[in-house]
């Protein structure tokens, strides 16, 4: 008697588990939700076109960027580092406002550089973050950072040394 008592309630808890997974594992097919997507990013100063990748220090740094998240978006995360081993971060994160909860949006944001910022090439990775946990990380390679000398002024390019003839 224990013995078929022990056996009804095994069969019983046997049956309850594959029931429970068998639901769970078809509603899993359906639910896929791709990874955030970067794309068409732009960055660089205001001075010249703003996709030069140069950074005046003591500016701030244009930069732009589509993202699509059909998880909606839970956090950005930027960090510009110096490239060959050097330490010096800027680091920047947005977590709420306009980007946050969204599935798609045109990130525009004016990232200020310190005026200690080292001068010299970066790295910067910018990540993305949906609501399921999600990330895709975009890295853009050979931004400089510059002192505001080393920018031309495109708008001023013209020789001022004139001859000028007497009549």
């Amino acid at each position: 008697m224990k013995k078929s008592i022990f056996s009804a309630a095994m069969l019983l808890l046997s049956i309850f588990t594959t029931m429970c997974f068998t639901a769970c594992g078809s509603d899993d097919d359906n639910s896929i939700v791709a990874k955030p997507v970067i794309s068409d990013i732009e960055v660089g100063s205001d001075h010249d076109d703003s996709n030069n990748r140069k950074a005046v220090r003591g500016h701030d740094m244009h930069l732009e960027a589509a993202i699509l998240a059909e998880g909606l978006t839970k956090r950005i995360d930027l960090e510009m580092h110096q490239e060959e081993g050097a330490t010096y971060e800027i680091e920047k994160s947005y977590t709420t406002g306009k980007y946050i909860g969204v599935r798609n949006t045109m990130f525009h944001e004016h990232i200020d550089i310190p005026e200690d910022a080292p001068l010299g090439a970066y790295h910067l990775h910018f990540t993305v973050t949906d609501q399921l946990g999600q990330q895709t990380t975009v890295e853009v390679e050979d931004i400089m950072i510059v002192d505001d000398d080393d920018v031309v002024d495109d708008d001023h390019d013209h020789d001022h040394d004139h001859d000028h003839d007497n009549v």
